[in-house]
């Protein structure tokens, strides 16, 4: 679950299966008691239905954790100059970074930096879309030093400048959930 339509969109199928949570949040949901063996198979066949699956291994769950939290992060869009992502999830997960960085980079084949870099290139694309924003503010915004530097990793990424993208429109963007798996 990567937005709030997602959360809406998971509560009514557990609604829908008389299940009573908790609680449920970007990526989690923690039910008041244990699913039965048939309970959990049609929660997960109704969440795949909808393009979701349920993670019962620690490892995806915490690859999980992390892109949710950094997505989390971007969309936002108050990222100061000097962010640290690795700062950022010690501070939020609690797991050692380097062996977190090392099984994120395994399981999704890059690293959570080029991750993140992905995600606000994608939220870059979705301001420019709504032409709000000028590039020095979207710059300032995701943490760039410039629009520059903006710019400059914006045209490596999709080869072609903010400019050039504004002028095709909407055509050319990712859901968030899928930006590394397309990129």
């Amino acid at each position: 679950m990567v937005c709030p339509r997602c959360i809406m969109s998971v509560e009514q199928i557990l609604k829908e299966n008389k299940l009573n949570t908790k609680f449920v949040r970007l990526g989690e949901i923690e039910l008041r008691k244990t699913l039965t063996q048939k309970q959990l198979q049609k929660l997960s066949d109704d969440l795949k239905k909808v393009g979701f699956e349920l993670l019962d291994d620690q490892k995806t769950q915490l690859i999980e954790q992390v892109k949710t939290l950094l997505i989390q992060k971007v969309q936002e869009g108050n990222i100061e100059d000097h962010f640290s992502i690795h700062k950022f999830l010690s501070n939020n997960i609690f797991k050692d970074y380097s062996s977190v960085s090392k099984l994120f980079s395994e399981v999704e084949g890059i690293t959570i930096e080029q991750f993140f870099i992905l995600q606000k290139i994608e939220k870059t694309k979705e301001w420019l879309t709504y032409n709000e924003l000028s590039l020095s503010q979207i710059a300032f915004n995701l943490g760039y030093s410039s629009a520059q530097h903006l710019s400059g990793q914006f045209k490596k990424l999709t080869g072609m400048t903010p400019t050039k993208f504004k002028s095709l429109g909407t055509g050319f963007r990712t859901t968030i959930d899928k930006v590394a798996a397309t990129s």
